[in-house]
């Protein structure tokens, strides 16, 4: 099935997924928020700059696996 191009949301740019519409937009901002969240909540309470990274990693890497797969549907 094939999808007008101002019907999609997201357009693949790279292998990455950008916005293409205001629907895409507004899926794009609880996955920043929660980016930005995780990284002061992570720097603020962890003495280790190492030992933060590895707490962040896991959870940004799951993030970006369910944004990954959110444009994939929508695109």
């Amino acid at each position: 099935m094939s999808k007008k191009k101002h019907n999609l949301w997201f357009i693949k740019v790279r292998g990455s997924y950008l916005p293409n519409s205001w629907q895409g937009a507004l899926t794009y901002i609880p996955f920043l928020t929660f980016l930005v969240a995780s990284l002061i909540v992570t720097i603020n309470n962890i003495d280790s700059l190492a030992l933060a990274a590895l707490l962040i990693f896991p959870q940004w890497v799951a993030a970006a696996v369910v944004m990954t797969w959110i444009a994939s549907r929508e695109s």
